[in-house]
């Protein structure tokens, strides 16, 4: 059975909806508020309906299933380049109606668990960035009345008590106060990124998956955790390099007249997952006490900080390998290309 190409783009509260109708062939492109959205679906044939990856969209992508629909997420740079002309709703909708149609990667719809351990990982996220923009904010603040501490926060933890003793002989109370809350707060978010820590590991037990690829080194409880929520279904990629590209831990590519250059990573995909299995990578490189032949080899002629890409990108594909084929990580595997 043929189905319809839909394109929509979704918003908060207005979305625009493009397609052909089957019956009368009339371009029927136009807006529809979220409560009527849904019921706009129910009682239609099943569509093969195109949406961006981003925000919401697999919420609409999961209730658009249930109903029998086909739903094919895309990356927001696939669609940009089927909007011809002006920047609108009813433009972005027949942008995604082309783009639907085309052969293309698609983005694994994530289930609501997923999801979940994703926004734990953006909590904590935010958590950390707090804590270090509190840490910079008082020492930068204490330096302005001639107190200086170094870096870190064992250095700010072992100096402020000191500090402000020192100065709450010449400053208002009222300051020192704010400045002792301050610094208290810190442990207040300490506590705060422990605990939803501790409820990833509490999920890691019961997720296989994140056990899996939990024994491959360089991967931590985040590196995996994160891992197995982003990638969603491992076989929508076909290959671990597919992966490794995905994650933007292969080289730049340009060229023109059949000569290709390479330069450094292309960092697509998301920044978050990468940076991640790059910090793996050289947590291997500088406390593994083998790292292996093929480390050794690559660090004898490249630079530290190409060995380490080169091996996140290996992690990639061995995180992949893992996850596509349902079998635990073997140390010595060797991979054959099937005759």
């Amino acid at each position: 059975m043929k189905l319809i190409p839909v394109g929509i783009d979704i918003a908060k509260t207005v979305m625009h909806v493009h397609y052909v109708d089957e019956g009368t062939g009339e371009v029927v492109n136009k807006p529809i508020k979220r409560a009527a959205f849904l019921e706009h679906f129910t009682n239609r044939s099943p569509c093969l309906i195109g949406m961006e990856a981003c925000g919401g969209a697999h919420h609409w992508a999961r209730q658009l299933v249930k109903m029998g629909h086909q739903v094919k997420l895309m990356p927001g740079e696939f669609v940009k380049a089927f909007n011809i002309r002006n920047k609108n709703d009813a433009a972005d909708a027949r942008a995604i109606w082309l783009a639907v149609q085309q052969p293309s990667k698609e983005v694994a719809i994530k289930t609501e668990m997923q999801q979940a351990m994703l926004a734990l990982h953006r909590m904590r996220e935010h958590l950390v960035k707090f804590r270090t923009m509190q840490m910079n904010g008082l020492r930068g603040l204490l330096s302005e009345f001639g107190e200086v501490s170094a870096k870190g926060r064992a250095s700010l933890d072992r100096a402020i008590p000191d500090i402000l003793a020192r100065i709450a002989e010449r400053l208002p109370a009222v300051l020192i106060d704010t400045l002792r809350e301050q610094w208290n707060s810190l442990t207040k978010l300490d506590e705060q990124i422990s605990a939803i820590e501790r409820r990833m590991r509490e999920w890691k037990k019961d997720d296989h998956e994140v056990k899996a690829i939990s024994e491959i080194p360089g991967v931590g409880l985040l590196t995996a955790t994160a891992a197995v929520a982003m990638i969603g279904d491992a076989k929508v990629f076909k290959s671990g390099r597919e992966f490794a590209a995905w994650a933007g831990l292969v080289p730049r590519q340009t060229g023109s007249g059949g000569r290709v250059r390479l330069h450094g990573i292309s960092k697509r995909g998301d920044t978050y997952l990468r940076t991640l299995l790059i910090h793996g990578a050289r947590s291997v490189l500088i406390n593994a006490k083998e790292p292996g032949a093929w480390v050794e080899q690559l660090k004898s002629r490249r630079h530290t900080n190409v060995v380490i890409v080169a091996l996140a990108n290996k992690i990639a594909r061995t995180i992949w390998a893992v996850l596509a084929h349902n079998r635990p990580y073997q140390k010595e595997y060797v991979s054959t290309k099937p005759a």
